[in-house]
């Protein structure tokens, strides 16, 4: 008998150990969120963002540059055929 007693004692011991572990690291966590919380604040809202600005108009010298520099780009052997097609209806917004 003195054997079942002695478990039975531990037993007891490591289960109240256990919750009052538990009771404290719970309460220790909820001070710890209440230190880290931030204070309430009612929402403040963004205002929003300004329209994009118009397209710039056109400016056919630059188009004229970068469609010179695929053309090099193409001779040179740098883009294929339908890479440099491609990049030239995007310029020329075809």
């Amino acid at each position: 008998m003195g054997l079942l007693r002695g478990v039975a004692r531990t037993a007891v011991v490591a289960g109240t150990a256990t919750a009052v572990s538990n009771r404290v690291s719970r309460r220790q966590a909820g001070r710890w969120a209440a230190q880290e919380a931030p204070p309430e604040q009612e929402p403040q809202y963004a205002a929003p963002p300004p329209p994009p600005p118009p397209p710039a108009a056109p400016d056919p010298d630059a188009d004229l540059a970068r469609l010179q520099q695929l053309g090099e780009l193409r001779a040179s052997g740098v883009l294929t055929e339908q890479e440099f097609q491609t990049q030239k209806s995007r310029i020329l917004g075809l």
